[in-house]
C-alpha cells in the first residue's frame, strides 16, 4: 500500500500472502486506492511459488519488498509449523556444524538469500525489514560466493520500541542496479537519516565492524594453534544443573538430591564469568559422557544412585527436541570431551559484549566445567592460563577484536571470532620474552613442561 502510494511510476504490484484472512482485507484496502488496480494479491506459501514466472512477469526495474518472519526453522519445529523451506544444508556446515546449533537458521535468511538470487542479471532493487544479524550474514554468503559488489545499505531500526523484538532490526536495502568499488555495507542510524554513521567491510571472509581496527591489527591474525571450544550443551537445566544446600543438592524443579560425586562437577555460566568479582561455582553439572557418543550405561554399575534419577527424569531427558541428541546413547550430551576436564582453562562468555578472559582453576579438587554459552581454551598450566588470560585482556587485544564484533548480535562473541587471533604473534606484540611464550602450546614432549604441568593431572571418575 505504502509502495503504490510513493511511487507513481509503478505500473504493476504483486504481493504473496500466505494468510487468507490477509489476502482479504489486503484486496479490499486496494480497492479503495488510487493506484489499487496496478495491484494484485495473491494468497499462496513464498516456498511453493514459481517465483520465476512471477518475475518475468514483471517490468524493470524490479522493487523487492517485504517483512519475512523473524524466526528460527527450530522454534518452527517447536510449534510443529510445516512452513519451512525444503530440508538443504544451504549454509554449507560441514560435519557435527550441520547438525548443532549452526544449523538452525533464520527463516527469513533464507528468503533473502533467494531474493538476491533473484536480481542475477537483472535490474533492481530489494528492501526488506530483518534483522541486523540476518542481513550481515545474507550479505557475506552472498560475496563469500564470489557475486560482483553491489551498493548495500542498512537502516537501523528500533525494533524493541516498535513492535516488541528482542532482536537488533533494520531496513536491508540492496540495490543490484548500481556496482560498487568494494564489499561494503553501509550503515544509517535510522530511517530519516541520509548520512551513515558506520561502514562495515566484508574482508577476509568476514564481515568487519571496525576496518580502522582491522586493518591496524590484522598483521595478529591466523596461525593459531589453539582450539576454542564451546562448553556442554544438555538442554535439560531442571534435571542436570544443582544448587549447593544443606543436606544435599537441590536440582532447578526444587528437589533435594542425593548423588555419587562421580559425575557432579562445578560449573560457570557466562553470568558468572562477566561478573568482576570472580566469586567461584555455586552451581553443579550432572555430567553424564567424557566423550561425545559414549557409552552412558556404565553409570548404572558406577553410581547407582546418579542411574536411578536420571531414569526417573528420563521423560524430560527423552523429549529433547534437538537431532544431536537422535540415535545416541541415552542422556546423551554434547559438546564434551577431554578438553572439558582440564583443570586450567581460558574462559569468555560469548553473551557480553565487553571481553573478560578468566583463568579457570579447579574447584574442591575438580575441574571446573562451562555451559554452551561460553568458550574456552583448555589450559596445561596455572602458568599457562594466567598468562593466556593476561595477553587476551591486553587493549590491543581488545582493539584486535573489536574489529570482528557486532554488538547487536545475540551472542557478540563466537568461537571463529576468538580463533582469528594468534596468541603467540599477539605475545610478541606486547614485548613477551620468547622464554616466557614457550609455555603456550606447550607439547607433551617438553621435559619442562612436564615439570610444570604437575599441578594439571586431574583424576578420571573411574579413577584412572
Amino acid at each position: 500500500m505504502a509502495a503504490l502510494e510513493r511511487f507513481a511510476t509503478i505500473r504493476k504490484a504483486v504481493g504473496i500472502e500466505i494468510d487468507p484472512e490477509s489476502v482479504r482485507v489486503a484486496r479490499a484496502a486496494l480497492a479503495g486506492l488510487r493506484n489499487g488496480r496496478r495491484a494484485e494479491v495473491r494468497q499462496g506459501n513464498f516456498f511453493e511459488q514459481n517465483w520465476t514466472e512471477i518475475l518475468e512477469a514483471l517490468p524493470e526495474p524490479l522493487l523487492i519488498i517485504g517483512n519475512p518472519p523473524w524466526v528460527t526453522n527450530s522454534e518452527l519445529g517447536t510449534i510443529r509449523s510445516s512452513n519451512l523451506p525444503a530440508k538443504s544444508n544451504f549454509q554449507n556446515h560441514k560435519g557435527l556444524e550441520a547438525v548443532t546449533g549452526k544449523a538452525n537458521f533464520d527463516i527469513s535468511e533464507w528468503m533473502t538469500i533467494r531474493c538476491l538470487e533473484w536480481m542475477n542479471g537483472r535490474r533492481g532493487v530489494i528492501a526488506l525489514l530483518c534483522k541486523a544479524a540476518v542481513a550481515r550474514r545474507v550479505l557475506a554468503r552472498y560475496w563469500r560466493a564470489g557475486e560482483e559488489p553491489v551498493r548495500a545499505d542498512m537502516y537501523l531500526i528500533d525494533s524493541h520500541k516498535i513492535f516488541g523484538a528482542a532482536a537488533a532490526g533494520c531496513v536491508l536495502v540492496v540495490d543490484a542496479s548500481t556496482p560498487s568499488r568494494d564489499r561494503s555495507c553501509r550503515v544509517y542510524p535510522g530511517l530519516e537519516t541520509n548520512h551513515p554513521s558506520a561502514a562495515w567491510a566484508y574482508v577476509d571472509n568476514a564481515f568487519i565492524a571496525d576496518i580502522d581496527a582491522y586493518k591496524r591489527w590484522k598483521h595478529l591474525s591466523r596461525a593459531e594453534r589453539y582450539i576454542w571450544r564451546s562448553g556442554i550443551k544438555h538442554d535439560c537445566v531442571r534435571i542436570m544443573e544443582f544448587t549447593e544446600e544443606y543436606g544435599g543438592l537441590r536440582n532447578r524443579m526444587g528437589e533435594i538430591v542425593d548423588l555419587e560425586p562421580d559425575y557432579l562437577y562445578p560449573m560457570l555460566k557466562s553470568s558468572d564469568l562477566a561478573d568482576a568479582r570472580g566469586r567461584p561455582p555455586t552451581r553443579w553439572l550432572l555430567v553424564t559422557q567424557r566423550s561425545v557418543g559414549a557409552d552412558t550405561g556404565e553409570i548404572r554399575e558406577r553410581a547407582p544412585k546418579t542411574w536411578e534419577y536420571l531414569c526417573r527424569h528420563g521423560d524430560l531427558l527423552d523429549r529433547r527436541a534437538s537431532s544431536i541428541y537422535r540415535k545416541r546413547p541415552r542422556f546423551s550430551m554434547f559438546g564434551v570431551g577431554d578438553y572439558s576436564f582440564s583443570r586450567w582453562k581460558v574462559a569468555v562468555s560469548g553473551l557480553y559484549k565487553n571481553l573478560a578472559f578468566k583463568a579457570i582453576g579447579p574447584f574442591r579438587g575438580r575441574p571446573v566445567v562451562l555451559d554452551d554459552t561460553c568458550y574456552f581454551l583448555p589450559s596445561r598450566s596455572r602458568h599457562e592460563a594466567q598468562l593466556t588470560a593476561r595477553l587476551l585482556n591486553s587493549e590491543i587485544a581488545a582493539e584486535f577484536f573489536s574489529a570482528y564484533v557486532f554488538r547487536d548480535a545475540k551472542r557478540p562473541i563466537t568461537a571463529e571470532v576468538l580463533r582469528r587471533l594468534d596468541i603467540r604473534k599477539l605475545g610478541k606484540e606486547l614485548g613477551i620474552e620468547d622464554e616466557e611464550l614457550r609455555y603456550l602450546g606447550s607439547t607433551s614432549h617438553d621435559p619442562q613442561f612436564l615439570e610444570d604441568a604437575k599441578d594439571c593431572c586431574v583424576r578420571a571418575p573411574n579413577n584412572q
